[in-house]
C-alpha cells in the first residue's frame, strides 16, 4: 500500500485520522483522558478460528472460509515463493488484494455485504510475477452486520495479549459509555503519538501494521494509528472500519466508528463534549484547530476506496 508524498503540513492533515487510532494504545496512565467508569471492559476478545469446516486451496495454500458468517476467510501459506497475494473481489466489485507470507494463519475480512465474492491466492515466482495458486467463488450471509468490523484482520490485528489491549481496559473502564470510550481514546492519541517521517520516506508497498510496535515507539504512519485505534476499540465491542481512500489526492487511512447513540460515525471525528464533527486528529494534535476544520469542512476532501 503506497501513500503519495506531500508536504509536512498536508501530510499531518493526511495522518490525522491515524493519529487517532495510535493514542488507543499507550502504557501506563491514559493522558488526557477524561474520567468515568459507568462502561467498564471486557477481556472477551473475537478470536478468528479455522475451524476446517469449509475450506479450499490444497498442497501449499490453505483457505478456510468456515466463519464467512462472521464476515472473515482465513489464508494459510506454507510453500517455498518469498510470499503470496490474496485477493478478495468483493459484492461491489472491487478488489482488495493483500501480501502474505509464510507460517501461521493470517485473517481477512469479507466488508462489502452479503453476496457473492471471489477469493483467488497468487504465489510469487519471482520479482513482481504472480502465479495463480486457488480460485474460489463463495456466497456470503453475515449474521450480524457489525462481525467484520469487530474481529482482528491482517491490517486491525490484535490478541489479549498485546499492550495495545491493556490501555484499551484501562481507557474504556474510565468511560462512561460508547461515546466517552470514542472520546478517550481520541484523547490520548492525539496528545501521544507523533508522526513519523522518516517511516513514510521509506515504507515498502507490502507494509502492515503492528500496533504494540506503534504503541512502544509513540510514533507511526496514517496507517499504523488507523490500526492501533481500530484494534483498540473492536476489542472493547465498538464496531469500527478502518476506511482507506484520498485526502485530497493523496492516499489516507482514517476510521469510521458505530455507537448506538450515532449509528455510524464517518469520516474524521472530533467530540466538543456535546456533540461530534468532523476532523482530522492528527492534524488536530499539530495545528490550530479553525485551520483544521477549513481542511476537513463537511468530508468531501476525503473519498472512500476500501473497508477494512
Amino acid at each position: 500500500m503506497r501513500y503519495a508524498k506531500t508536504n509536512p503540513v498536508f501530510i499531518l492533515i493526511l495522518c490525522a485520522v491515524f493519529t487517532f487510532i495510535l493514542s488507543g494504545c499507550g502504557g501506563g496512565g491514559a493522558d488526557g483522558a477524561t474520567s468515568g467508569g459507568g462502561r467498564g471492559f471486557t477481556t472477551d476478545f473475537p478470536v478468528p478460528q479455522a475451524s476446517g469446516a469449509v475450506t479450499f486451496g490444497g498442497g501449499s495454500v490453505q483457505v478456510d472460509a468456515s466463519n464467512t458468517s462472521d464476515g472473515y476467510i482465513m489464508v494459510k501459506y506454507s510453500g517455498s515463493a518469498s510470499k503470496i497475494k490474496v485477493q478478495i473481489t468483493g459484492t461491489d466489485g472491487e478488489i482488495y488484494t493483500y501480501t502474505s507470507f509464510k507460517g501461521d494463519w493470517q485473517t481477512f475480512p469479507l466488508t462489502t455485504g452479503n453476496g457473492n465474492y471471489k477469493v483467488d491466492v497468487l504465489e510469487n515466482v519471482g520479482g513482481d510475477m504472480y502465479t495463480l495458486a486457488t480460485s474460489n467463488n463463495i456466497s456470503v450471509s453475515i449474521d450480524n452486520e457489525f462481525s467484520p468490523f469487530l474481529y482482528p484482520n491482517q491490517y486491525v490485528w490484535f490478541t489479549s495479549d498485546m499492550k495495545a489491549m491493556d490501555l484499551g481496559k484501562e481507557l474504556s473502564e474510565k468511560s462512561d459509555d460508547d461515546l466517552g470510550f470514542v472520546e478517550n481514546v481520541y484523547e490520548y492519541v492525539i496528545k501521544n503519538v507523533s508522526y513519523d517521517y522518516d517511516k513514510a520516506d521509506s515504507i515498502p508497498l507490502d507494509y502492515i501494521p503492528n500496533i504494540d510496535e506503534t504503541l512502544t515507539t509513540g510514533k507511526g504512519i496514517c496507517f499504523d494509528y488507523a490500526s492501533l485505534m481500530a484494534s483498540i476499540l473492536r476489542a472493547q465491542k465498538v464496531p469500527t472500519k478502518l476506511v482507506v481512500g484520498y485526502s485530497g489526492s493523496a492516499y489516507h487511512a482514517w476510521i469510521s466508528v458505530y455507537t448506538e447513540e450515532t449509528g455510524w460515525v464517518d469520516n474524521i471525528i472530533e467530540f466538543d463534549g456535546v456533540n461530534w464533527s468532523l476532523m482530522d486528529p492528527t492534524l488536530a494534535s499539530s495545528n490550530d484547530s479553525s485551520a483544521v476544520k477549513d481542511y476537513v469542512g463537511d468530508g468531501s476532501n476525503y473519498q472512500v476506496k476500501y473497508n477494512y
